[in-house]
């Protein structure tokens, strides 16, 4: 008997396998020695230097003076490794908002000066915001602060655990007026701690070194705070500010140290020795939220094709229908891909592929939409909110050339469906911007002003309410960077408000990624989204 049941079961399995690879494999080959593909890879390897470059100059935080004080002067450790003794030895990591807060009106700010990223405590996914004290001692600018309510939407919106580490000197004076009043300003990370512990989204702090002003708001709101012995201090106004204040000499310790607020004030529930030991206090805590954790398919298929190939389509000066293809072929599972209604609508490619063994619907645009191209799209936008199928759109304007003989009033009518349909779905979206994004594809391909559960970006794509820039000028600054020698020489790169740089220099995306990392990312993102947001 159990081996009738085991045999069922093997076909079962197998027959679930045979469905999963009845979708046709997409056949597009690159050729490799066409003069136009050599040129994209030349274009691609620039692309791939300037990465590496702002990468590694933003990951050095504020520099070797900044870094000597935190470690060598006041014994804490780095931001990136508290991050690593925080997270499970062999977690993914996606990081948020990395190109934050370079070249802004007020300087350089790596990182915005706050280290955020999704990774894995104990198998389950959560989002951690934490100061960068070696950059301008962890304060608070304008662009933290939008950082940090991304941070919060980014909780909210895929249901993510939000743990803070605290080490900031709070606000940057010179700059409060921009910090301060409005309703997205500073005050609105406190409210938003306040209503997502309300609806079952838990919220940990850690106070690793200063909690100062308004910032000192954040430990005490959480549902659960730890405090390092020595290090962390919790206070409105520091020693020297009661000093002027009411004359009294007050020690910090005493004023909000770890023993205070562990014993006296109870605005902390855990006193830790050691940030070794506030980081396993924060991963226990982790472990009694009680809640499920979700695996993805363990098996799936490599795509036929390399993914080294979608770096040199980066360097392409404009992408074709064929191009999406290709990328398709090289982000989904064995190349599969079953296309929805193939010969309408023509400038929307849409269908079902897998990733990393996880179904979704795929939405890559071409052109500009047509009414028909609108109409398929709200059509399948349905029909996988309908199933349950998450969503990922490759916004790519091309030439932005309307059809012919195109009704404006049916095109207007269409479009405005789509928009509707996948604001009100409630299926994750995740969207990429692969080339330039123009006028209300914006829109309809679910940009960064309808929430979509993650929105990334390749590095020379352009989104705006008109045609910008064409991609050769953004290479042609590339190529003035090859001997850069200073960061202040990749300024170039943030010049034009539309630009990849310069919208992630501003939180107007989630993140740039390499393009060769981009199956790897999108399939991170799908498990991050769908951990919480199973039906």
């Amino acid at each position: 008997m159990m081996l009738k049941r085991i045999s069922l079961l093997n076909c079962l399995q197998l027959k679930s396998f045979s469905r999963l690879i009845s979708f046709k494999a997409l056949n597009y080959e690159i050729r490799y020695d066409d003069p136009n593909v050599q040129k994209a890879e030349k274009n691609s390897k620039l692309i791939e230097k300037v990465l590496k470059d702002l990468s590694r100059f933003i990951k050095a935080g504020g520099g070797p003076k900044g870094i000597h004080r935190h470690v060598v002067k006041n014994k804490k450790l780095l931001v990136r490794d508290r991050l690593k003794l925080l997270f499970d030895s062999h977690s993914p990591f996606l990081e948020i908002g990395l190109f934050a807060g370079l070249f802004m009106d007020y300087g350089n700010i790596p990182a915005a000066s706050t280290v955020i990223g999704i990774g894995k405590i104990h198998g389950q996914f959560c989002i951690v915001g934490a100061n960068d004290a070696t950059v301008k001692g962890g304060t608070f600018f304008p662009v933290t602060v939008t950082k940090q309510i991304r941070m919060q939407q980014l909780a909210y919106l895929n249901k993510l655990p939000c743990i803070y580490l605290v080490d900031s000197g709070g606000a940057f004076l010179p700059l409060q007026a921009d910090i301060f009043p409005d309703r997205d300003h500073g005050g609105r990370t406190f409210y938003n701690e306040a209503v997502m512990s309300s609806i079952g989204i838990p919220q940990i702090a850690v106070v690793c070194g200063s909690s100062t002003a308004g910032g000192a708001y954040c430990p005490t709101m959480a549902e659960e705070a730890v405090i390092v012995k020595q290090s962390g201090v919790i206070f409105l106004g520091g020693p020297p500010l009661v000093k002027a204040a009411t004359g009294e000499t007050v020690s910090e310790q005493d004023l909000g140290g770890a023993m205070m607020h562990c014993s006296i004030s109870g605005c902390t529930d855990y006193y830790a020795e050691s940030e070794e030991e506030a980081f396993e206090m924060c991963r226990e805590s982790v472990l009694t939220l009680n809640s499920p954790v979700y695996s993805k398919p363990n098996s799936y298929e490599e795509p036929l094709y390399s993914q080294k190939d979608l770096l040199l389509i980066s360097g392409k000066d404009k992408l074709y229908k064929e191009d999406m293809y290709i990328i398709l072929s090289r982000i989904l599972d064995g190349s599969m891909f079953k296309e929805f209604k193939a010969k309408f609508g023509t400038n929307l490619i849409t269908g079902f592929g897998y990733i990393h063994g996880m179904l979704v619907g795929m939405l890559a645009n071409c052109n500009a939409l047509t009414f028909q191209d609108a109409q398929k799209g709200a059509h399948f936008i349905q029909i996988c909110d309908k199933r349950n199928i998450p969503l990922c759109f490759l916004q790519n304007s091309g030439e932005f050339e309307d059809a012919i003989n195109d009704s404006t009033n049916d095109t207007l009518n269409c479009r405005a469906k789509m928009v509707t349909a996948h604001s009100c779905s409630k299926i994750p979206k995740i969207t990429l911007c692969i080339n330039g994004c123009y006028e209300d594809d914006n829109f309809t391909m679910c940009g960064w002003p309808f929430q979509p559960n993650f929105f990334l970006s390749w590095p020379l794509t352009n989104i705006s309410s008109k045609k910008a820039e064409s991609k050769m000028k953004s290479i042609s600054k590339l190529s003035k960077l090859m001997d850069a020698k200073d960061i202040d020489d990749y300024d170039l790169l943030f010049e034009s408000n539309t630009s990849a740089f310069s919208r992630a220099s501003c939180m107007l995306c989630d993140g740039i990624i390499s393009p060769e990392n981009t199956r790897q990312v999108i399939a991170l993102c799908l498990e991050i989204a769908l951990s919480r947001n199973r039906p």
